[in-house]
């Protein structure tokens, strides 16, 4: 229960609850929906037309609109505000996607259906991206009130989406193959619409008077990154990291079903497993960030994700695959920790909108090679191209981590943690 204090003659809510309200709950809702649509629709396209080569296209389809989404996503945060840019979007999202239940429904399996479902992969990546760029800057600006707790904060934020990716992977899966594609659809519209509905509030955003233009906002953006050396270098060893990642999300359907005769649930329980890990981790890192500060925690999240990489690239066994994964993305949580915190920490709020859509946009590029190496490559050969993108995992970050390591913002980070 919220509780009350009198302050001359008026009483002020103390704000236990309302941090909960404003942030948590819509990034939950938004968090679980973006969970379900982004692993379960290439399953959707790899049931619907049984092509490993479409449903890497497919996975590419999702990635590219949404890095040429990002930048008016950034731009239009920075304009308008957090709660309407995300009600717009989860709204319009859950319109989509009813949209693509109907056309599923009338037309016959075939080449129809194709065009379909490799549209709304595309139409559902752009407006997901609107609505987590907002869900983004509300939550951060939040860590940024909360001072030397900002990481705590991000912890919560990381939390909620480790359990999105917990229970929306397994549930599009299991969803797609007891209630078919129509109840998982309907149940991803349904959760557009709850997270529509709840919106995270604007009064932690003041909005900055610029354009909405999005080739402003990305050099707004581009000019801040290059200001902080600490994050380029984070942002620059994570995403030769996600080639890595994204290869191994966009070749696991192929992987898991074709080649190794599993269910479409097995490739959700293997997403799920890993989110459950990067949930372990993340409660971990909040603490040891306390005590070591972020380079040292980052550093070994990096080390550990490297090694994980390498060895899930020589896994031939379900089981193997299943407990490989899970590490890989605890060290990807880890890391991702001090990602949030760094941001939180440095961009400055009034372009905080379009130096966060940057930040995304370049870590998000390797998604869409990712899915076009997936799709160029015959399956047996998918071995040999994941551990080309483990070593090259292995070498980015011990690069980035290398740079970082005397970096003001991190040495004043770890300085006060140790006072404390």
């Amino acid at each position: 229960m919220t509780r009350r204090r009198a302050v001359g003659g008026r009483h002020a809510r103390i704000p236990n609850f309302g941090i909960t309200r404003r942030i948590y709950l819509p990034r939950c809702a938004d968090a679980v929906s973006f969970s379900m649509a982004t692993y379960a629709i290439p399953l959707l396209v790899l049931a619907t037309t049984g092509s490993a080569a479409l449903t890497g296209i497919a996975f590419t389809l999702e990635w590219v609109p949404r890095l040429a989404a990002f930048s008016w996503a950034g731009a239009a945060v920075d304009r308008w505000g957090c709660t309407r840019v995300f009600r717009m979007a989860a709204t319009l999202r859950a319109l989509v996607l009813l949209a693509a239940v109907a056309s599923l429904t009338l037309v016959d399996d075939g080449l129809p259906a194709t065009i379909a479902v490799m549209g709304l992969a595309a139409v559902t990546g752009v407006l997901t991206e609107y609505s987590y760029v907002a869900a983004e800057t509300a939550g951060a600006l939040a860590g940024r009130k909360a001072g030397h707790g900002e990481h705590k904060i991000q912890s919560v934020l990381l939390g909620i989406d480790n359990t999105a990716n917990l229970t929306g992977p397994a549930a599009g899966g299991l969803l797609l193959q007891y209630a078919g594609r129509t109840g998982m659809l309907l149940t991803i519209a349904g959760l557009s619409l709850l997270a529509a509905s709840l919106a995270p509030r604007d009064r932690l955003h003041r909005t900055a008077e610029v354009s909405a233009s999005p080739m402003q906002g990305l050099r707004v953006g581009w000019a801040t990154l290059r200001s902080l050396p600490a994050l380029a270098w984070l942002i620059t060893g994570l995403t030769v990291s996600n080639i890595a990642t994204g290869t191994l999300q966009a070749a696991a359907p192929v992987l898991i079903v074709q080649q190794m005769g599993h269910t479409s649930a097995s490739v959700g329980l293997i997403w799920s497993a890993a989110a459950a890990a990067s949930l372990v981790a993340v409660a971990v890192c909040r603490f040891a960030i306390d005590r070591a500060g972020l380079w040292p925690v980052g550093a070994v999240c990096a080390a550990i994700a490297a090694a994980a990489g390498i060895a899930v690239a020589q896994a031939d066994a379900y089981a193997q695959l299943l407990v490989l994964v899970a590490v890989l993305m605890a060290g990807e949580g880890g890391m991702t920790v001090v990602l949030r915190t760094l941001r939180s920490k440095l961009i400055p709020e009034a372009v905080f909108g379009s130096t966060l859509a940057v930040t995304i946009l370049i870590m998000l590029l390797p998604f869409p090679v990712a899915g076009l190496l997936v799709a160029l490559t015959p399956a047996n050969l998918l071995g040999q191209v994941l551990t080309a993108c483990a070593a090259l995992q292995a070498i980015g970050l011990a690069a980035a981590f290398w740079q970082m390591r005397r970096d003001p913002a991190l040495a004043t980070q770890a300085a006060y943690t140790q006072a404390a």
